[in-house]
């Protein structure tokens, strides 16, 4: 059986783990969990990791839990965290475990007849009947408050951090250990994975399992680092935000460009994190990548595997194309294929103006156009100099005085790329 800790060590996804844990998973297949919070309706990059690494454990052989947390995330997790969540309503979290169940099926087969099938679990199914007076008799006597209360988690929250910590979010880790303790015992679950901000509600389940599981219950825990950028700063957001694994909230356009536009440093690592290329062709593209870095080999094929691996071949191809109507020789007939939300973001930040589709009925002179029409240019003189020197494109193509704008140029019907030499962009809306 292959060494998935070997493996994961070699491409920085190790953190930490118990003892005997990489022995367990070298002794035999073995069932481990990963739990996932359903504060929104999809999952962003920042939950790639742990994607990934139960993608390795199910390509290792050993049998893949995903357990979307609809019970814990009416609680809210206060690892990591300064204040205390707003509590969800249930007919949000149902939204949003429907959302990030259809979100995991894609990396996941959890209709596959191996014996090793993936599973997905959520743990409101078997917490909604538990009574609080069962909850503290049956688990909460276990765990001290003593115990509770060393975890980092719960410190640094009480030791000044925000506002304090309610009960209801003290008992999280009690209530997610109960999880472990409830997957060991109905579906054999030895091993429960993470981020390394969750160690301590992670050995609060395997503490848990000791406890109610019988002299003879072993349960194990592994955690992978913290992704950061290399400049510090927290990995999974944008300058526009979160960078969400849904097209219709992230486009694959800005999906792929937040990987091709990652620092050298940072392309080195998450090309080892990110994909499932193996160490030999990940060593020699980070020696291509040395020998001529602004070919930028490494982001490149970095954003390629995982565009793939999120979206799918064509869909990155269609974010390739969409990169080269700004970077490279695209066409008119490239321009055209753009949907109306990926061309503005294309475009996004170059100077816009309105245009009446009326004007456009009997055709319109491009002086005019550049001119009176948008302000692309200050005067006329300016833009027919402009024309004369052949610096002037419309959709790409070159043009001359002469050209007039009809309806028939415009993209998606509404849209108009004017250009003038190879880096002045300008828009024009018709409305």
């Amino acid at each position: 059986m292959k060494n998935l800790v070997e493996e994961l060590k070699w491409r920085g996804l190790y953190h930490d783990s118990m003892p005997g844990t990489e022995e367990q998973l070298l002794k035999e297949v073995t069932a481990a969990y990963i739990g996932f919070d359903p504060t929104a309706d999809s999952l962003h990059i920042g939950s790639m990791v742990q994607i990934i690494l139960l993608v390795h454990l199910n390509r290792t052989g050993h049998k893949a839990i995903a357990l979307v947390g609809g019970a814990t995330g009416m609680i809210g997790d206060p690892s990591g965290k300064s204040d205390e969540r707003n509590l969800l309503n249930e007919e949000t979290l149902a939204k949003n475990v429907a959302g990030i169940k259809s979100v995991l099926s894609r990396f996941l087969d959890f209709n596959s007849k191996e014996a090793n099938a993936p599973v997905m679990v959520n743990n409101y199914d078997w917490m909604k009947e538990f009574s609080f007076i069962d909850f503290a008799r049956e688990v909460g006597k276990r765990i001290t408050v003593n115990y509770m209360m060393a975890k980092d988690s719960v410190k640094k929250r009480i030791n000044g951090e925000g506002e304090g910590m309610s009960f209801t979010e003290f008992t999280y880790q009690l209530i997610q250990g109960y999880d472990f303790y409830h997957l060991y015992k109905n579906n054999n679950c030895l091993l429960q994975m993470g981020g390394s901000d969750q160690w301590g509600n992670i050995t609060t389940g395997t503490e848990l399992v000791r406890r109610m599981g019988g002299e003879n219950a072993k349960a194990y825990a592994l955690t992978t680092p913290l992704i950061t950028k290399a400049d510090g700063s927290k990995f999974g957001k944008s300058e526009g935000g979160n960078v969400w694994l849904d097209a219709d909230k992230t486009s694959v356009y800005k999906f792929y460009q937040f990987w091709v536009n990652a620092t050298d440093v940072d392309a080195e690592k998450y090309i080892k994190i990110f994909t499932f290329l193996d160490r030999e062709t990940i060593d020699a593209l980070i020696e291509e990548h040395k020998a001529a870095p602004h070919l930028r080999v490494l982001q490149k094929k970095l954003a390629e595997e995982i565009t793939i691996f999120v979206h799918s071949e064509e869909e990155l191809e269609k974010a390739i194309q969409a990169s080269n109507i700004l970077f490279g020789n695209s066409t008119a007939e490239d321009l055209k294929k753009l949907d109306e939300k990926t061309f503005l973001e294309v475009f996004d930040g170059v100077p816009q103006a309105e245009i009446a589709k009326a004007d456009l009925e009997n055709g319109l002179d491009i002086v005019t156009v550049l001119n009176e029409k948008t302000g692309f240019f200050k005067s006329n003189g300016e833009a027919r100099r402009a024309l004369t020197a052949n610096s002037i494109s419309v959709n790409r193509e070159k043009i001359k005085e002469d050209f007039v704008l009809t309806a028939n140029d415009l993209i998606n019907d509404q849209f108009v790329l004017l250009q003038s030499g190879k880096k002045n962009y300008f828009v024009i809306r018709v409305v």
